[in-house]
């Protein structure tokens, strides 16, 4: 009676259960997996988020598909401001991210088409894409000093059902940056291959070098997918966009098909979308302290790698780490054992690394728990390479 695409084996595996025995037995951990910047203390107080949630129109029922002009045109400064001009026409709002790839793999597949994703990326995208009876291929992000686009894999990887690539910039959790050059191979290979260019750019205000965006688009049809959940670290809001580039022939098409998908739920609310151009307007309330945040616990982490067990692979942003520990290293068991020393972190493997050996941490702790938690990582490692 249920449908394929919710068939999913939702028994805990090993590290989430003994997760959550922890939890509930009141052990004090270290969560060095935490992504939500409000439990950080990186946020708004409750009084500017009501200020700026009083909008008087609130009362008024506005239904509009792509969403109200002043937050169009808020995003369109937004993007602007990152060297990208792109009219509030071609921008709609979407309730978050999420949504976006939803109403994106909608237009653009049909049951069964595949879209490319990068190799090692966050596994919510393979959800989303099976709910839209979408498959997805990897194409593979490279390491050799820092992250970079293995150009020709990705082009073996088109296949004749393949309608979009996903690139994602800074990329989680690797931090890899799409620069000019990736972005003029990808619009030359889309264009010639009728494909779209997704480009997930919601890290794009911690990038640590400059970056090109799919905004930023000419030779193909290609959609810059962001929200205020990064930008303003503020994921409870619900409002998020897209930004629709390229060719006119190839957009206009796009854009009315897409308005009529969202018109079918006009899932963003009211009070979201008055906010949104207020609570853009001060990003840099959020995204100052974030910054601070994340360049102490880089410098903090880079200290401790110095003759730690384990390297620290180059990031070009994000809000993740990722440290290469070898080979040989069991992630499963050495995320268990790091339990017991209360501190929480992530194996590889849950973001399909290509190999082995691999832990990834989240920077937006608070610095002096941050560094504790890993510091009880190099322990740990140490004590592993001594038995």
């Amino acid at each position: 009676m249920l449908s394929r695409r919710t068939a999913w084996d939702l028994a805990g595996n090993r590290l989430s259960s003994r997760l959550e025995a922890l939890r509930a037995a009141g052990r004090p951990l270290l969560d060095l997996s935490e992504a939500n910047p409000t439990r950080c203390g990186l946020g708004w107080s409750a009084a500017e988020l009501g200020a700026a949630l009083a909008d008087p129109r609130v009362s008024d029922y506005e239904p509009t598909p792509q969403g109200l002009p002043a937050a169009r045109e808020a995003v369109a400064a937004y993007l602007a401001g990152h060297g990208a001009a792109v009219p509030p026409e071609r921008i709609l709002l979407t309730s978050s991210t999420s949504e976006a790839y939803a109403l994106l793999f909608k237009l653009l597949c049909d049951p069964g088409d595949e879209v490319l994703v990068p190799s090692p990326s966050y596994p919510l995208l393979d959800l989303l894409a099976g709910l839209e009876s979408v498959a997805l291929r990897r194409y593979p992000l490279r390491y050799d000093g820092e992250w970079h686009l293995d150009r020709a894999a990705l082009a073996a990887a088109v296949g004749p059902r393949t309608r979009a690539v996903v690139a994602v910039s800074p990329s989680n959790p690797t931090g890899w940056l799409l620069d000019a050059g990736d972005l003029a191979f990808l619009e030359a290979l889309a264009g010639e291959r009728g494909l779209a260019l997704l480009g997930d750019e919601v890290f794009a205000d911690t990038a640590l070098a400059p970056r090109a965006s799919a905004a930023g688009a000419r030779g193909c049809l290609a959609f810059h997918l962001s929200g205020l959940s990064k930008v303003c670290g503020l994921p409870q809001l619900k409002a998020g966009w897209i930004a629709a580039a390229g060719p006119e022939p190839l957009v206009a098409p796009a854009l009315a098909r897409l308005e009529v998908v969202a018109d079918t739920w006009l899932s963003v609310s009211g009070p979201a979308q008055l906010a949104l151009p207020a609570l853009l307007g001060r990003r840099e309330r959020f995204l100052g302290p974030l910054r601070e945040r994340l360049g102490q616990n880089r410098r903090a982490l880079a200290s401790e790698a110095e003759g730690a067990p384990f390297d620290l692979l180059r990031s070009g942003g994000g809000w993740s780490a990722v440290l290469r520990l070898g080979e040989a290293v069991d992630e499963e068991a050495l995320c268990l054992a790091l339990l017991e020393d209360g501190v929480v972190a992530q194996p590889g493997f849950f973001y399909d690394f290509e190999r082995n050996g691999h832990l990834v941490i989240s920077l937006l702790p608070e610095p002096g728990r941050f560094k504790d938690g890993i510091s009880r990582i190099g322990a740990r490692l140490r004590y592993k390479r001594a038995q």
